[in-house]
């Protein structure tokens, strides 16, 4: 009988061994599922935020050779201003997914934006000096999300922290 007793409790300690075991494992998965999940998320967000941006600041552009050529720009500000409304809309789902240092790095890219911005609207309050400083100063803060964003994506590095 204790020989029976024995195995009995050797069957139930193996499986409650089994259970932790694959619980444990299965919430690993679970975990690692929802950090590939929120990853492709960012990503997303990433990519049609510095696309608007890029498509606003065209926008911007057109509306300053529109000007130049004497033509009515209404229709290439209208453009730019829908432009602008949809980037303040991608840029509150940005900053709720991304990570600080790329927050900041955002915030910078629409300061810049909006000087443009501001030049495409009223070009007679933009020095042309200071106007030809407006794309560089926003192609610079757009390459810092860039960094911002690889860092915090991990892009180049392995989650150890490791160089691929």
């Amino acid at each position: 009988m204790a020989s029976q007793i024995i195995t009995l409790v050797g069957v139930l300690l193996g499986a409650v061994t089994s259970f932790f075991a694959t619980t444990l494992a299965e919430r690993a998965k679970f975990r690692q599922a929802m950090a590939t999940r929120w990853d492709e998320r960012t990503l997303d967000s990433y990519v049609e935020y510095v696309s608007c941006v890029k498509e606003t600041a065209r926008f911007a552009g057109r509306v300053l050779d529109v000007r130049e050529r004497g033509e009515d720009p209404s229709e290439a500000l209208l453009e730019m201003e829908a432009a602008e409304a949809r980037r303040s809309v991608l840029f509150e789902g940005f900053v709720l997914l991304a990570e600080n240092t790329a927050s900041q790095a955002a915030s910078t890219v629409n300061e810049c934006l909006w000087d443009l911005l501001r030049c495409a609207r009223r070009p007679q309050d933009t020095p042309d000096a200071d106007r030809e400083l407006l794309g560089p100063a926003l192609i610079d803060a757009l390459n810092d999300l860039h960094k911002a964003a690889r860092t915090d994506l991990a892009i180049g590095t392995s989650r150890t922290g490791r160089r691929r």
